[in-house]
């Protein structure tokens, strides 16, 4: 019986780098994202490069009713699974006040929601000949309370937190949870231009998005429950430590609202 890799929001540039990286290792992938037509031209890329199997069904996971069509069409195709990687996710940035109440729903629903149901479900179809991994993306900033990025912050203090917990208590049934915790990630042009508004800070903290898939692909491999990738970042992570949530918040908003105002006068 041949065994998958399920990876979510795969079309994405961090969602691709996983999915060469596990190609690269000759793991079979199962591919997911809302994006349809970027799934055919990849699944035949990877296949053509890496000579490995590769499925894909489009779907949105932040509807259940999507989920579950998901999760029937895996269980008619017989598949099983030896590592989830659930990528897929939903920044936002700007004051509060601002944020358009849909938007915050999707995001949190495609962050929270989405995370904690792809991880229960995925358990009923894992390879029990095989170790089972889970991979959750949270980020930097879910260490931090995050002025005009409270939302976000707040969602991947949520799979940070429920990533680690469920390292702990399915470590017994042979089952490991790694959250990968970036800072910068270069993935598309939204992004760049949000590193590059940082300032020196920004470009510093960012990382290869290769070099971090492939650290935490190993990491996960050697049942690390937590991977910051970047030694800068995680110099920050060491040094945020000390501070209050309170001082934390009150530093990074007004860092933020440098920021935003910055981009007022641009």
């Amino acid at each position: 019986m041949k065994s998958y890799v399920l990876i979510t929001g795969a079309a994405g540039g961090l969602g691709k780098a996983f999915a060469a990286e596990c190609a690269a290792r000759g793991w079979d992938l199962f591919l997911t994202d809302l994006r349809a037509d970027l799934l055919a031209p990849l699944a035949a890329g990877l296949q053509r490069l890496y000579g490995v199997d590769v499925l894909y069904i489009p779907g949105d996971l932040t509807d259940q009713a999507s989920r579950q069509a998901l999760w029937e069409e895996i269980g008619r195709l017989g598949l099983r699974f030896h590592f989830l990687f659930n990528v897929a996710g939903s920044g936002d940035e700007g004051a509060f006040i601002g944020r358009n109440p849909d938007n915050l729903r999707a995001l949190l629903r495609l962050n929270v929601e989405a995370t904690v149901a792809m991880s229960r479900q995925v358990l009923a179809f894992r390879d029990p000949a095989q170790d089972f991994h889970i991979v959750n993306v949270s980020s930097l900033a879910g260490f931090y309370p995050m002025p005009y990025k409270a939302v976000y912050a707040a969602s991947k203090r949520f799979v940070l937190d429920f990533s680690l917990a469920l390292h702990e208590e399915l470590k017994p049934l042979g089952v490991s949870v790694t959250v990968l915790c970036p800072a910068g990630l270069p993935t598309h042009n939204a992004s760049i231009r949000r590193i590059l508004g940082q300032g020196l800070i920004g470009q510093l903290t960012t990382v290869n998005v290769g070099d971090a898939a492939a650290q935490t692909v190993e990491k996960a491999l050697a049942g690390r429950s937590i991977v910051i990738p970047g030694f800068l970042n995680r110099v920050f992570r060491w040094a945020g430590a000390w501070l209050s949530p309170q001082i934390a918040a009150r530093l990074i908003g007004k860092r933020w609202q440098r920021l935003q105002g910055q981009h007022l006068h641009e």
